[in-house]
């Protein structure tokens, strides 16, 4: 199979860019988490830089450096009440309180957390000297591992997920176990919340017929692409982001963002698609009846690529339901967590999600665990 060679969007460009000059990575390290070439990134961050005047980010007033102090403050406040309240009714059983204790006890006095925790002082310096068990030093052992797991996760991943990580590690260690241990050490996957219709059906277009009919196992890459648009809140208001996968390795092959839900939210979205995604004869678009994507313009963007189109029927979101999970996933994972002050702040944060994050790092249950690109890499290797 011939790998497409990849092409990049002005947008791709500028949010690749901004992940260098706002945080903390190197040009080597981003340009790994994408998989993109370091000079390549070097040479749009040179651009960049000649075309903008790079300011310099002015010195805080005495007035909005006591907010920041107390804003620091009240966070901290907040870490250490969330340690009084997990301590009372997460830890379970005694050798647990005491093991947290002894783990942090250079952060916080033994006596609060032996108060905290409702075990007597008394009782853990005898837990303490006793000589610890084989089982119990093996599981700390354990501990340690899955949270490095769990970390890397962005402490998205349940049991399965993480087991699944310790084993490609060449770990030997039984599921059950892993998620006892997570559950007594308080490390959670995130649920998911209600759906909610974005996309409005009611329009004069046509309407496609429903070729995908639930049929979301393919068995090649540019058989089937799967789009949908969601929205994201930020203070400035709403920013809509329209994706489209593919359902073989369930890589995010294009996206958009954009204050408008409009027509060319979409358009992007799916010439993003066309220009890196795989292109086969019999290609289907399934989408829902939105508007955007029932409308001519996008209709004719199909047509000329040999695209056919498929549609939802109305009102049935689990038609859709890959591209459904995957903004369902977005949100637990990500945007639910999140206050964003400014569109541009939550867009930087969802292009790292999806480039870095989703599609390169994050297991798929439905791929065996492997990310979407590892996964697409070994269809191409094979």
């Amino acid at each position: 199979m011939v790998r497409k060679r990849r092409s990049f969007s002005k947008e791709f460009k500028l949010e690749a860019v901004g992940l260098v000059l706002e945080g903390n990575s190197s040009i080597a390290q981003v340009s790994r988490d994408l998989g993109i070439r370091a000079s390549l990134l070097g040479r749009w961050k040179q651009e960049y830089e000649q075309e903008q005047a790079i300011t310099v980010q002015e010195k805080l007033t005495p007035e909005e450096e006591l907010k920041q102090l107390r804003k620091e403050n009240a966070q901290l406040r907040m870490e250490r009440d969330i340690l009084k309240k997990a301590g009372s009714h997460l830890f379970e059983g005694f050798p647990m309180r005491y093991g947290f204790i002894r783990d942090h006890r250079e952060a916080f006095p033994v006596n609060q957390m032996c108060r905290v925790l409702g075990v007597g002082r008394s009782g853990f310096y005898a837990w303490l000297n006793r000589p610890e068990s084989l089982r119990s030093r093996e599981n700390r052992r354990w501990v340690d591992e899955i949270k490095k797991v769990y970390k890397k996760s962005r402490q998205t991943y349940g049991s399965p997920r993480v087991h699944a990580d310790l084993k490609d590690k060449g770990h030997v260690i039984g599921k059950h176990r892993v998620a006892r241990l997570m559950r007594l050490n308080q490390m959670v996957s995130k649920h998911k919340r209600k759906y909610r219709v974005t996309t409005d059906s009611r329009h004069n277009h046509p309407v496609a017929q429903n070729k995908l009919k639930r049929k979301f196992n393919v068995s090649g890459p540019g058989q089937c692409w799967v789009s949908d648009i969601t929205y994201i809140p930020t203070r400035e208001g709403w920013l809509y982001l329209a994706v489209t996968l593919d359902l073989f390795h369930r890589k995010v092959i294009g996206w958009a963002m954009d204050r408008s839900i409009t027509r060319w939210l979409v358009m992007r979205a799916l010439n993003m698609a066309i220009n890196n995604g795989t292109l086969k004869p019999g290609l289907v678009h399934h989408s829902d009846r939105g508007v955007q994507y029932a409308c001519n313009d996008f209709q004719s963007l199909l047509k000329a690529h040999g695209i056919e189109c498929s549609m939802s029927r109305k009102g049935d979101c689990w038609d859709n339901a890959v591209a459904e999970s995957f903004f369902r996933t977005l949100k637990v994972e990500l945007t639910h967590n999140r206050r964003y002050k400014t569109r541009q702040e939550a867009q930087a944060d969802i292009f790292e999600y999806i480039e870095v994050f989703y599609n390169r790092q994050r297991r798929h249950s439905y791929l065996g665990y492997q990310s979407p690109v590892e996964f697409e890499n070994r269809a191409f290797a094979s």
